[in-house]
């Protein structure tokens, strides 16, 4: 199987090539150094007006964000050690990591909610995660907990069984957060180390919908100390900057304490997961680069850099 670098190299494919063709024929030499050692104060062509200039539009293309690309412009002005690419890669992995620190796994069963609109790749999201625990060797549970779309319990339900893990559900129109407390119960009783929920896709703007996960948090903080453990929003790379919005919102309503970015190998937005760690301080958790089950990887940072920086520009 291929690397993990090699994998979200390829999944990055696209956003790396934007970013290369925005900046043309910009020189990656390392900057000029004085006659004394220290980096020259001027004239450096990696520092350029017009290169700078070609990177911050470079950046904002990707779907970095102006508060994130105003970040590293400022960061890649101050230091001259390096090339242009050594530069912008070290403050990006730096605005990558200083986000909250992801939970560990510690209490039986770790619950993770999965939250998200319709359309992101939620449920199929899902089965790749737990196809992802299981080859990891833990054992996973899953709960079909979206029970207003009877395609969801369907399509979930072959997803689990490709990934050799068990299925909670219910009959379509059940109450959501009564087969979630039923999913956390079989969970703790086989011993399941992951349990991870479905909910139904939903709007950020439907107050009754997100009403409901809040129903749905309160039945598992019961059952299980600390649950739910994560609260996983998913969200489509290709929409971009309207992702905040998305997050900001599922933050507030569903307490999402980490992001998983899906369909990131079909857009040349992927700058967006510097958007997200730089505005919301939220770690990305999982990529998707595919559709395969085994085509969700963990978020690597520096992996992630590298990807788009491998390139001569």
């Amino acid at each position: 199987m291929a690397s993990l670098f090699s994998r979200i190299r390829a999944g990055l494919a696209k956003t790396a090539q934007q970013i290369r063709e925005r900046l043309g024929s910009a020189d990656d030499g390392p900057a000029p150094v004085s006659a004394a050692g220290a980096p020259a104060a001027t004239g450096a062509r990696a520092t350029s007006v017009e290169t700078l200039e070609a990177l911050e539009d470079a950046l904002l293309t990707a779907d970095v964000g102006l508060p994130a690309t105003d970040k590293i412009m400022t960061a890649v002005k101050a230091d001259r050690s390096g090339t242009l690419r050594d530069r912008v890669g070290r403050v990006m992995q730096r605005i990558l990591t200083d986000v909250r620190p992801a939970p560990e796994v510690t209490t039986t069963p770790h619950v993770v909610l999965i939250v998200g609109v319709n359309g992101t790749g939620k449920t199929t999201t899902v089965g790749k995660l737990a196809n992802l625990h299981r080859t990891s060797g833990r054992s996973v549970m899953v709960c079909a907990a979206d029970t207003f779309r009877a395609a969801a319990v369907e399509q979930l339900a072959v997803w689990t069984e490709r990934a050799g893990v068990d299925l909670v559900r219910a009959q379509m129109g059940a109450d959501p957060a009564a087969v979630t407390f039923d999913a956390v119960s079989a969970a703790k009783a086989r011993g399941r180390e992951i349990l991870l929920v479905d909910t139904a896709g939903r709007l950020h703007t439907k107050t009754n919908l997100m009403a409901e996960l809040d129903k749905i948090r309160r039945i598992v903080g019961r059952e299980v100390p600390g649950a739910p453990h994560e609260v996983l929003l998913v969200l489509d790379a290709t929409v971009g900057q309207n992702g905040l919005v998305q997050a900001r919102e599922f933050m507030a309503a569903s307490g999402a304490n980490g992001i998983v970015l899906t369909k990131l190998d079909g857009t040349a937005k992927g700058g967006i997961a510097v958007a997200i760690a730089y505005e919301l301080k939220l770690p990305i958790r999982y990529i998707g680069v595919g559709e395969s089950i085994d085509d969700l990887l963990p978020f690597d940072a520096g992996a992630y850099v590298d990807a788009l920086f491998t390139e001569k520009w």
